[in-house]
């Protein structure tokens, strides 16, 4: 069968590079279903240098992409989303698809930084402030069904067809690379004085009008016996955290990796669909603790402010573009592995946005990431906060030929570089925040990393 699928992949862009005329070709075949997490592993064994893997939270979509064939790259920060939307739309025009009526093609991976006017630090260098892929070859499970999308330059397929005939014979024989968890040498929390001192001067600036809500996030920074390897931490995350999208974006041997509960939104013909979930505590540790602390979550005061303040602003996003926004008259419950979120969907339906581009650019970043007013809070952020984000509550996603796609938030991440990973959360800063209280909450939205890093809280 590996054999069959190499031989006919060849062909077949043999044939297509003698017809088109255009400088970008792709084909899509369907595929025997492959664990997604095992297609990921196998990109460094057949020399693709980029990879990457987005999956939906109910696992129903999932995407690898093992290589880049086309990348859109951008320091812009006002026009940044509109400018990959245009590039992507042109890259479309000059690529010939066949797919033998398979509703299936290349798509753009990709993500975004949360703030273009941050300084960039070291620690970001692989991660522009806008930075999306065509991979060269892509593997789509929806529903199920499996596809191979393999996408490259015009003339020049034989040397992405020697990678992906290494990929065959390495699914056909089943060989898996062996990796696991190195041990952990050090733990350290970056700045905490520091984020201290921003919390109470943020309080001190909402209690004097400058704003409503601002959102700080911190980091912390491991140290390992070993290389972490992303898929290893990818398959932990996804025993760990079922119900959040998981994404992984790696690149110069660096890996973006996390499992996010928060979709920014999604893009599906002329219906969109979005979010907000502001608000959240622990877990309990009986059913009964649960309970009580959920009650006295979808109760609290503070909790409801922050949500509000969300749901009004995608809830005003919405109507600009749609005809019709749907939404529940109060939030609900999100119960995830360490954590519970207030938690409310958006529907909108008849959207004329161009592209689920145009509507993360209307969307990012919402007060539950950034704050509200959104310009003033976001300039407090860039101004006290202790570290540089990067990608860290950014906007990170795929969007398809039509314009359609899926963004998430990009918490509960972490950023995979060798031997060393820095982690990151962020809580929402109220009138009436208490410091102590949300640098512990940030201490509960670190620990699906550390889970997934196999480092426990006692460690």
């Amino acid at each position: 069968m590996a054999i069959l699928y190499q031989h006919k992949i060849r062909e077949r862009l043999h044939l297509i590079e003698k017809r088109t005329k255009r400088p970008f070709i792709s084909w899509t075949e369907e595929l025997n279903d492959v664990d997604p997490v095992y297609f990921f592993s196998l990109g460094p064994i057949c020399s693709f240098r980029e990879r990457f893997f987005w999956g939906d939270r109910t696992n129903e979509t999932v995407y690898v992409g093992l290589g880049c064939t086309y990348v859109i790259e951008t320091e812009e920060k006002e026009e940044r989303f509109h400018t990959v939307e245009t590039q992507w739309k042109q890259w479309v025009e000059q690529t010939d698809h066949y797919s033998n009526g398979i509703k299936m093609g290349p798509i753009l991976f990709g993500g975004f930084s949360f703030d273009p006017y941050k300084p960039h630090t070291e620690k970001w260098r692989a991660f522009p402030h806008a930075k999306m892929l065509v991979p060269a070859v892509l593997l789509a499970s929806k529903g199920g069904k499996a596809t191979l999308t393999v996408t490259v330059r015009s003339g020049q397929s034989e040397e992405t067809m020697e990678k992906i005939e290494t990929l065959f014979r390495l699914l056909h024989e089943g060989r898996a690379p062996i990796h696991s968890l190195p041990s952990v040498r050090k733990y350290e929390e970056k700045q905490t004085e520091q984020w201290f001192d921003a919390v109470k001067q943020t309080i001190a600036n909402i209690h004097s009008g400058k704003f409503d809500k601002v959102v700080l996030a911190r980091e912390a920074r491991l140290s390992f016996a070993d290389r972490v390897e992303a898929s290893v931490v990818l398959r932990q995350l996804r025993e760990q955290q079922p119900f959040s999208y998981l994404f992984a974006f790696e690149q110069e041997g660096q890996c973006f990796i996390g499992a996010s509960p928060e979709q920014l939104v999604k893009k599906e013909g002329d219906a969109c669909y979005s979010t907000c979930l502001a608000g959240s505590i622990r877990r309990g540790k009986t059913v009964q603790e649960d309970e009580q602390l959920g009650e006295w979550l979808l109760h609290d005061e503070k909790n409801l402010h922050e949500h509000h303040f969300v749901v009004q602003m995608i809830k005003e996003a919405m109507e600009a573009v749609c005809e019709r926004v749907y939404m529940p008259p109060s939030p609900q419950l999100l119960k995830l592995p360490n954590i519970q979120h207030l938690y409310t969907p958006v529907i909108g339906e008849h959207c004329r946005a161009s592209s689920i581009l145009s509507m993360v650019a209307k969307m990012h970043p919402t007060p539950a990431l950034g704050g509200t007013p959104r310009e003033a809070a976001v300039k407090e952020i860039r101004e006290v906060e202790p570290l540089d984000r990067g990608w860290y509550a950014g906007p990170i996603g795929w969007m398809d030929t039509e314009g359609n796609g899926e963004f998430a938030v990009a918490i509960r991440s972490g950023l995979l570089q060798g031997q060393e990973v820095s982690i990151f959360a962020g809580c929402g800063i109220v009138g009436d925040s208490d410091p102590i209280s949300e640098y512990e909450e940030t201490k509960v939205k670190f620990i699906p990393m550390l889970s997934a890093l196999g480092v426990g809280q006692d460690e």
